[in-house]
C-alpha cells in the first residue's frame, strides 16, 4: 500500500478544481450584478462562469506550460453531473396533470421537443456530410447538435467521446461541448432578440425589478415529511437516496456490459455498449422513479409512515449538479481543436444554422399549438432546445416571471413523453458514425420521424380538412 502525505498535491486536486469552478461562478454572478450588459444577456452565471474558468486555464497554461485542471475531472464532473441531476429531478413528487386541454398541451409540448431533436439532427447532418465530402470534415458530427443544443453539455460530451473512441471523431468532446457552449450563446441572443420585438416591449419587466420567488412554507416542506435535522440531516438523504440510486445505475449498466454485452462482443459491444453508457441519466431516471413508486405503494399500505422526499432539496440538488455540469464542460473544451478548419469550420456552420432553424422552428410550431400563450411557450421551448431546461426558464421568466401561464408546467410534464416519442431518434445515435451507408439510411429515417412530429403538430387541422372533404 502506497503512503501520501496531507500536503501532496494529489490529495487536493479534487477540492481545488471544485473550488475554482465554483469560484467562477460566483465571479460570473457578480458580473452579472453588476454590469448592465451582461444582466440584459440573459445568460446563466454557470455559463459565463464556464467561459472565466476556459480563460484562466488558457492564460495558466500559456504562463506556466501546464493545466491548473485535470482533464479527467472535469470530464467526470460533466458526465456525472448529468446524470445526477436527472435523478434529483425523478425522485420529486409532482401532482397529475388535470383536465383534457392540459394533457394535450403537455403531449404537444413533447412534439415540439422531439421534432427539435429531429430537425436539428437532419441539418446538422446535411451540413457535415457536405463537408465530408468538401474538406474532410467527419461526417457524422452534424448529428451531436441536438446533443448539444437539445440535451446539454452533459449528452454532447457523452456522444463527442463516444465517436472519438469508437469511431476516430479527432476532438470530438471538444466538438460537443463547445455546441453545448454556443447554444446558451445562442439561446441568450435569439431570447433577447424576441423579447425586443415591438409587440413584447410593453409586457417586459422594468429594469432592476426582482422577481419574487412566492414560495409557501409547503413549498419548503410537504406533508408528513421527516424533521429537517434529527439523528440524520433531511439534506443528506436526499443525497443519499440520489446517490445510492445513481450506484444502483451502475450495477445494472456493469452486470450488462459484463454478462451480455461483452459476451456477445461485434455489435452489441461497438453501438449498442455506448448507447447504455451514454444515456446513463435515463437508466438512472428509470430507477429513481421505480424506487419512487415503491416507496408510495409502501405508504399507501401503511408498511412506510413518513415521506422522506423533498422537493425543494431535490430541486437544489438538481440545480448544484447542473450548474456544476455546465461550468465543468466549458472548462473542459480544448481551445487547440480550434486550429484545424477540419474541426472549426463545421462547428461554425452547425451553430449558426442550428441557432436560426431551432429559433424558425419554435416561432412556427408555438404560435399553432399554443394559441393563447405562443410567446411563453416560444422562449421556454426556444431556451430548452438550445440551452436547458433551466435556460428556457430563465427565458420564460421574463415575461412570465409568476409562472401563471401553463408554461413551465408543460415543460416538467413533458418529459415521459419526449422519452416515448423520442426513442428512435436516441437509437440512430449508435448507428449514424458506423458508416456512409448508416448515416445515408439514418437520415432517411430521421425525416420520416420528422415527418410524424409535424402530422402529429397538425393533426387538428389536417384531419378537419379531411373531414370537411368528406
Amino acid at each position: 500500500m502506497g503512503t501520501f502525505n496531507f500536503w501532496d498535491v494529489e490529495i487536493w486536486s479534487f477540492v481545488i478544481t471544485i473550488a475554482i469552478l465554483i469560484g467562477a461562478m460566483l465571479l460570473a454572478n457578480i458580473l452579472r450584478r453588476k454590469i448592465p450588459f451582461l444582466r440584459r444577456s440573459l445568460l446563466p452565471s454557470a455559463v459565463l462562469g464556464g467561459f472565466i474558468a476556459l480563460i484562466a486555464e488558457s492564460i495558466y497554461k500559456k504562463i506556466t506550460g501546464s493545466s491548473m485542471f485535470q482533464a479527467n475531472t472535469l470530464e467526470a464532473l460533466t458526465y456525472h453531473g448529468l446524470g445526477l441531476g436527472f435523478i434529483a429531478l425523478a425522485w420529486r413528487h409532482l401532482d397529475g396533470v388535470k383536465g383534457k386541454k392540459a394533457r394535450r398541451d403537455v403531449f404537444n409540448t413533447s412534439t415540439v421537443t422531439v421534432g427539435g431533436y429531429l430537425i436539428q439532427a437532419i441539418v446538422g447532418l446535411i451540413i457535415t456530410t457536405i463537408l465530408f465530402y468538401l474538406i474532410g470534415s467527419f461526417a457524422a458530427g452534424g448529428i451531436i447538435l441536438p446533443m448539444g443544443y437539445g440535451q446539454g453539455p452533459g449528452q454532447a460530451f457523452n456522444w463527442g467521446v463516444n465517436y472519438q473512441n469508437g469511431y476516430g471523431f479527432t476532438n470530438g468532446s471538444s466538438f460537443g461541448l463547445t455546441i453545448a457552449a454556443m447554444g446558451f450563446v445562442s439561446a441568450s441572443v435569439g431570447g433577447i432578440f424576441y423579447l425586443n420585438r415591438p409587440a413584447l416591449r410593453n409586457r417586459l419587466r422594468k429594469d432592476g425589478e426582482e422577481i419574487r420567488d412566492d414560495l409557501k412554507a409547503e413549498d419548503y416542506c410537504g406533508d408528513n415529511e421527516i424533521p429537517v435535522s434529527e439523528s440524520m440531516d433531511k439534506l443528506t438523504i436526499q443525497f443519499g437516496l440520489v446517490f445510492l440510486t445513481y450506484a444502483v445505475a451502475f450495477l445494472s449498466m456493469w452486470a450488462l456490459y459484463k454478462f451480455v454485452l461483452a459476451p456477445a462482443g461485434g455489435f452489441a459491444m461497438n453501438t449498442i455498449n455506448p448507447l447504455i453508457w451514454g444515456f446513463n441519466f435515463l437508466v438512472g431516471t428509470a430507477w429513481a422513479i421505480l424506487f419512487k413508486n415503491i416507496g408510495n405503494r409502501l405508504r399507501a399500505k401503511g408498511v412506510m409512515h413518513r415521506e422522506y422526499t423533498n422537493n425543494f432539496m431535490l430541486n437544489r440538488i438538481s440545480g448544484l449538479m447542473f450548474d456544476i455540469m455546465v461550468v465543468a464542460s466549458i472548462a473542459s473544451i480544448d481551445l487547440s481543436a480550434f486550429r484545424y478548419k477540419e474541426f472549426w469550420v463545421p462547428l461554425l456552420l452547425v451553430c449558426i444554422a442550428g441557432a436560426f432553424v431551432t429559433y424558425w422552428y419554435c416561432n412556427k410550431v408555438c404560435r399553432h399549438l399554443f394559441p393563447g400563450y405562443s410567446d411563453e411557450m416560444f422562449l421556454v421551448m426556444f431556451g430548452m432546445l438550445t440551452g436547458t431546461a433551466s435556460t428556457g426558464v430563465i427565458l420564460l421568466r421574463e415575461i412570465d416571471p409568476l409562472f401563471k401561464t401553463p408554461a413551465s408546467h408543460n415543460l416538467i410534464y413533458q418529459n415521459l413523453w419526449s422519452i416515448v416519442l423520442g426513442a428512435p431518434m436516441l437509437l440512430m445515435m449508435g448507428f449514424v458514425p458506423r458508416s456512409m451507408t448508416h448515416q445515408f439510411v439514418c437520415m432517411g429515417i430521421i425525416l420520416v420521424l420528422f415527418g410524424v412530429m409535424l402530422l402529429l403538430q397538425y393533426r387538428d387541422v389536417i384531419f378537419r380538412k379531411k373531414a370537411n372533404e368528406e
